[in-house]
């Protein structure tokens, strides 16, 4: 009989698991004997797990993390709920103490495992069984993998490994749920009835694929497109004709900005993702709205309207064949030429200009969105990534992830304090020799927080002062090259020099 080590390694296998992203305890080193795949170390878990969430995205293979025990488990926990967000096929294993001093409260275990990291993954189980271990994991990938996708954990404990067990079955399955003809003809009717439609693409989209199958349907059925509200990945080419821009996370501002047109189509997003509270129609009153999307919880939390059920990427295929042609009169989203001055615009801008062919933008600069959207035009597939939850500190670790995934350029711009939460990934990047250029918008604040404090009638916020940080310092700190530019006349050499490199760097923008 196989022992939980050889059948875990043999599920691993099935799933196409390529390498394991961790940060060792003591719980966990009998997973690690006879490893057949690379270790990918982070000196802390949110940077493990947040290489993984960006590996899983951008190769299309789920990602395999091993955590420490309860502590490690803690340190994951905020970026394990931006792979909830995200919908990454994350399966992180954490080690637990032995079985059989588990009951005298022993040092570095986890009192109640499974329960830990919920709401926040799909699925969570500690085996009640050694010999259950494999079948755990088996469906702990084939949960991760079915849509809407998400992350997985499972707790073992540290004796379980030698134990001897039966290999269980393995599935092999295709999660592709293609929407009802019905469902179909009730989204074909809503824009074929339309004398303005209006397509609004969001992160479900780009994670079923759907990029080539929104701009065949926006160019069938004259629909104008917009990026949903925080959408985390690429939506649509931004130098379309069709693209319009992008919805603001206020009900009012989405209101305004959908007046225009008499029906819209939400897909791969929920119908709206809001930062603050507000008022009135979700949508225009003039206008009917249908809602695509292979999670169930867009449909249920509906305000109206009406919803499909189905991956995204096959219902726009489907529905591009279907839709009756029209020519496109709307608008037509504007770029802007800042003027050359150290403001996040124009360092935008530049990188626009400079990027290599092909370069993948990781973004977690909240200050620099609105300018990023009128200045840095994402126009490939798999060309964007971003953080859906909100919470800072996984853009860092997701750029090196995606680095992994895909085999282009990565361009990591990262706000100052959101780089601060897992700035030691850059020790990962030089261990790992990955090519990511890493820019820093260095406004020395928690801008972002300060221009929201109006929302709430205040005039200042205290602990947002980010003055004396010095991000080459902490670079070279980790064997990284780094250059400081305080000057529009040194910026767009430092750019090349990054983008050129082979080798990780990191350039701290001071901006104005």
């Amino acid at each position: 009989m196989p022992n939980v080590s050889d059948a875990a390694f043999a599920v691993f296998e099935h799933f196409g698991v390529d390498r394991l992203f961790g940060n060792p305890g003591s719980t966990e080193l009998p997973m690690l004997k006879g490893m057949p795949f690379p270790y990918v170390m982070g000196l802390n878990e949110a940077v493990v797990v947040g290489m993984a969430d960006g590996y899983a995205r951008s190769s299309g293979k789920p990602a395999l993390v091993n955590l420490h025990s309860a502590a490690g488990t803690g340190h994951s926990l905020g970026n394990l709920f931006t792979a909830w967000k995200n919908n990454a096929p994350v399966v992180v294993t954490a080690g637990q103490q032995a079985r059989s001093i588990l009951p005298y409260d022993p040092f570095l275990y986890a009192e109640r495992p499974s329960e830990f990291p919920r709401p926040y993954v799909k699925y969570s189980v500690e085996p009640a069984r050694a010999e259950d271990v494999p079948l755990a994991l088996a469906r702990a990938f084939a949960i991760a993998l079915t849509p809407p996708m998400g992350p997985v954990f499972v707790s073992i404990p540290v004796d379980d490994w030698e134990r001897d067990c039966e290999m269980p079955g393995l599935p092999d399955i295709d999660a592709i749920t293609v929407p009802s003809d019905k469902g179909i003809d009730r989204l074909a009717e809503l824009l074929d009835s339309a004398s303005n439609p209006a397509l609004v693409v969001g992160t479900g989209v780009a994670n079923a694929g759907g990029w080539d199958a929104a701009i065949a349907l926006a160019e069938k059925a004259g629909c104008a497109v917009f990026a949903a509200p925080y959408a985390a990945r690429e939506t649509f080419p931004e130098d379309h004709p069709q693209f319009a821009g992008f919805l603001n996370a206020w009900r009012d501002q989405i209101r305004d900005a959908l007046d225009p047109f008499d029906a819209i189509l939400v897909a791969g997003a929920p119908v709206f993702t809001y930062h603050v509270e507000g008022s009135g129609p979700h949508w225009p009153a003039h206008a009917r709205l249908m809602a695509l999307s292979d999670d169930p919880q867009h449909l249920a939390n509906l305000p109206g309207g009406g919803g499909v059920l189905g991956d995204p990427a096959a219902a726009l295929t489907k529905l591009a064949e279907r839709a009756r042609a029209r020519d496109y009169t709307g608008p037509r989203h504007q770029l802007i030429t800042p003027e050359p001055q150290m403001t996040a615009a124009y360092v935008l801008s530049r990188i626009a200009a400079l990027r290599p062919d092909k370069a993948v933008i990781v973004e977690e600069a909240p200050t620099a969105r609105g300018p990023e959207h009128q200045t840095l035009p994402i126009v490939r597939e798999g060309g964007f990534y971003s953080c859906a939850s909100g919470g800072l500190g996984y853009s860092l670790p997701g750029a090196l992830g995606v680095c992994m995934g895909q085999d282009d350029k990565v361009i990591a711009i990262l706000g100052d304090g959101a780089a601060m939460y897992t700035i030691q990934g850059l020790f990962t990047a030089h261990q790992q020799g990955l090519p990511v250029s890493v820019i820093i918008m260095n406004n020395a604040a928690y801008a972002a927080l300060m221009g929201f404090s109006g929302e709430f009638g205040m005039n200042s916020v205290p602990g947002c002062d980010l003055r004396g940080l010095d991000f080459v310092q902490l670079a070279e700190g980790q064997a990284i090259a780094g250059r400081k530019v305080d000057s529009v006349d040194n910026l767009d050499d430092a750019l090349r020099w990054s983008f050129e490199s082979p080798e990780p760097t990191l350039l701290d923008l001071r901006i104005a």
